[in-house]
């Protein structure tokens, strides 16, 4: 039975440490490494929706990323602090939309957004279904909650070059 607290708005992940293997030979933090700290930060925050690791074997269904952009903005070294805020920008009945930011824990600067697309999947057929009843619910509280603070000024960005 999922957490029956109101989703925070935004969520705020526990704080995780950037290790010395997360490195690229650049000396800060490789890109694929910051979608491990968005993803563990994103699953804390669907444990909290009734999402997390219990799902798939209750439910036979689970969520899929269908897309995500993330945006480096500032480096990370190794044991630098970090935390990671979760919003629900929108969702459907079949989709969920995400917004996260990972700033550094001590000294609060943004060091990179990630924002996606996930689909409810039901894990016997392999297709994208509804979300169940009890879910759909939560999401929609969460959504309602952070609705409230505005859309992100860094959401909705896309990869283009200037035409002309």
């Amino acid at each position: 039975m999922p957490d029956q607290t109101v989703l925070p708005a935004p969520f705020e992940s526990s704080i995780q440490t950037v290790k010395r293997e997360w490195l690229d030979y650049n000396g800060h933090l490789n890109m694929a490494y910051y979608n491990v700290l968005f993803d563990t930060a994103l699953d804390e925050t669907c444990t909290l929706l009734g999402l997390g690791p219990d799902y798939v074997a209750s439910r036979n269904a689970s969520y899929f990323t269908a897309e995500v952009h993330v945006c480096y903005l500032r480096e990370l070294k190794e044991g630098d602090p970090v935390r990671t805020t979760v919003r629900i920008l929108g969702f459907d009945d079949k989709r969920v939309h995400i917004y996260q930011e990972l700033h550094h824990a001590e000294d609060g600067f943004l060091s990179a957004t990630s924002e996606q697309m996930a689909l409810h999947v039901d894990m016997g057929a392999r297709k994208v279904s509804p979300w169940p009843e009890d879910i759909a619910t939560r999401l929609a509280e969460a959504h309602k909650a952070h609705a409230e603070l505005g859309q992100p000024a860094r959401s909705g960005r896309r990869i283009a070059l200037p035409s002309g």
